[in-house]
């Protein structure tokens, strides 16, 4: 079998745990970033030290790949359609990340395909919010992750000190769904059309960033059917090559609304890693690479992943918490940061779960949730 070459714009742990995988489907990893310490730098053929949005440096990238990917959505999209012309194959297509790395324009996007999404409204004016109530949600337009851009504001007071915080900002309102649950599923598209979807998981954030996901997510047949239609129908929309994460809310009534949109792979697929058949990570690089796509089912009745956060300004590597953990019977992914600071994902956990009622499943991912966090965090 030809081995593949595929350029990666990005070298922070979601590239890492591609070019992990890649061997395994003869696949060698070209990386774009512009940080000697990103984690997968150790694992690439080659790595082009530049930033991520510098289209010259990604021409450079394209001498030695067949493909080029995208680990975050930091890029120049009309910069690389200059390399388009000049025949370079991007996947995801340009063409199918133009209305998504704008949250206002995946919103419209989303709206106009007839795709369920809460009430929004560009910001321009003061006069925007008044068809809004408090609480209401203010978001960066682009370049948001982790809690980053985005703020839930609960009074007047707040929403002028948000307006300050982001005076420079373009900004997007939406109203504050009260969700039951927050969802999450991966979604595959390959150039064929074939499609592949991972289980609907449950994902907890807090502060807007990820903390930990259970898959299955304990929900009824039909909203998984329900999640399940809208990947596809989303990737077929999009006419989409690769993976996408797709988060959603469900509302106590069992309404389910799309919240935000990866066109990646995605920390609420970490889990597949250590519990499906093909990883979210592997299935990236199938899709992207015309091969046969792998099958997304769970090795075991279900899984539950915590994200190891840092709690703290320091430097070091958490040896004795990280064995702690594994001694519960869990698979440690260590991202190799050398600085932790507050909410920094340094790595994360999957535990696989045995039992076979969704309900005591449920509470035995939670079970394992408390352990862990009570390792990982000393002020718990």
């Amino acid at each position: 079998m030809m081995t593949k070459n595929v350029g990666v714009i990005g070298g922070g742990q979601l590239a890492w745990m591609m070019a992990l995988v890649a061997p395994q489907e003869n696949i060698k990893i070209y990386i774009q970033t512009p940080h000697e310490t990103d984690s997968a730098v150790c694992l690439g053929e080659r790595t082009i030290f530049a930033p991520v949005d510098d289209v010259s440096a990604t021409a450079e990238l394209a001498k030695y790949c067949d493909v080029i990917t995208f680990e975050n959505e930091f890029v120049d999209l009309e910069g690389l359609q200059s390399l388009v012309t000049e025949g370079v194959c991007f996947y995801p297509r340009l063409t199918s990340l133009s209305p998504l790395l704008d949250k206002f324009d995946q919103r419209s996007f989303f709206q106009s395909q007839g795709f369920p999404v809460p009430r929004f409204s560009l910001y321009e004016s003061d006069s925007d919010f008044q068809s809004f109530s408090f609480p209401l949600v203010l978001k960066a337009r682009r370049h948001g992750y982790d809690g980053q851009g985005t703020v839930i504001v609960k009074s007047p007071l707040e929403l002028q000190s948000a307006l300050e915080k982001f005076k420079q900002t373009p900004l997007l309102i939406e109203e504050f769904v009260p969700f039951e649950k927050e969802l999450a599923i991966m979604a595959a598209r390959s150039a064929t059309g074939e499609i592949k979807v991972y289980p609907v998981a449950e994902t907890y954030q807090e502060n807007q960033v990820c903390r930990w996901v259970i898959a299955p997510a304990l929900i009824n047949q039909d909203i998984t059917e329900k999640i399940s239609a809208i990947a596809s129908k989303l990737l077929i929309s999009l006419d989409y090559v690769g993976i996408l994460g797709i988060e959603l809310f469900m509302k106590n009534n069992g309404e389910v609304l799309i919240n935000e949109v990866a066109p990646r792979t995605h920390n609420s697929g970490h889990y597949t890693l250590d519990a499906c058949e093909t990883s979210q990570f592997a299935m990236q690089l199938q899709t992207i690479t015309g091969k046969k796509l792998g099958n997304t089912r769970l090795k075991s009745s279900g899984a539950v992943m915590i994200n190891l956060l840092g709690y703290e300004s320091a430097q070091g590597e958490y040896l004795p918490q990280r064995k702690e953990i594994e001694q519960l019977g869990a698979f440690v992914h260590w991202y190799g940061k050398t600085e932790s600071r507050q909410g920094r994902k340094l790595g994360h956990v999957t535990v696989l779960l045995d039992e076979k009622s969704p309900e005591k499943m449920y509470h035995q991912a939670q079970m394992m949730i408390e352990k862990v966090e009570s390792i990982w965090y000393p002020q718990r």
